[in-house]
């Protein structure tokens, strides 16, 4: 079934409008507080289809999550109740929110950048970050590092794979798919009866 070919084609497509650098700003700020979309989902394609800039692209996504981290942190010290709290329960993330706190506590500023660069959900660890009181200047710094080191390897693993990266991807990207989907029901089913 070619699933993945076809939505592959489709943000390709996406990644060439003229105001992409727009949603893809857009999209890390929101990911970084609220949203639970990764940016990579676009920074990767704008690398691929215009790799001369994918440095431009991987620069603005730092700095867009970065503030985006900012309004999480806001929301966690100023608006927890209001905000926070309804975000976590929206996302049914209670029992991530209580480890992430528990982290914190053991592991201080270190945790924002791990969670800065790995796929852990950056939001939870911002808006924590807000409700532990963290230092800010720490926080942007940690923040900025694990981000700009996330998506700066992104765009160089693209930049540097080029046509040969694309046209491997695009010969097996309904491969790649099927087995991202298989792996992602594994890492569940495997989590729910560790749980």
């Amino acid at each position: 079934m070619k699933l993945f070919s076809s939505l592959y084609e489709k943000v390709l497509g996406w990644a060439s409008h003229p105001r992409a650098p727009w949603y893809l700003g857009s999209l890390s700020f929101a990911e970084s507080s609220f949203f639970p979309i990764p940016p990579d989902i676009m920074l990767a394609p704008m690398s691929l289809s215009n790799p001369r800039r994918a440095w431009y692209f991987a620069f603005l996504t730092t700095v867009t999550s970065v503030l985006g981290g900012l309004l999480g942190y806001f929301i966690g010290y100023f608006l927890f109740e209001e905000l926070g709290q309804p975000l976590i329960d929206l996302y049914n993330a209670q029992e991530k929110f209580d480890v992430a706190r528990h982290w914190f506590d053991e592991y201080g500023i270190w945790v924002v950048f791990i969670a800065g660069f790995s796929p852990i959900p950056y939001k939870l660890f911002t808006v924590t970050s807000g409700v532990m009181s963290l230092a800010l200047l720490p926080f942007l710094v940690a923040s900025a590092i694990g981000r700009g080191a996330r998506f700066f390897l992104v765009a160089g693993l693209i930049f540097w794979g080029g046509e040969r990266f694309e046209t491997f991807l695009r010969k097996r990207i309904d491969l790649i798919g099927w087995i991202t989907v298989a792996l992602i029901m594994a890492a569940l089913v495997v989590w729910k009866v560790l749980k």
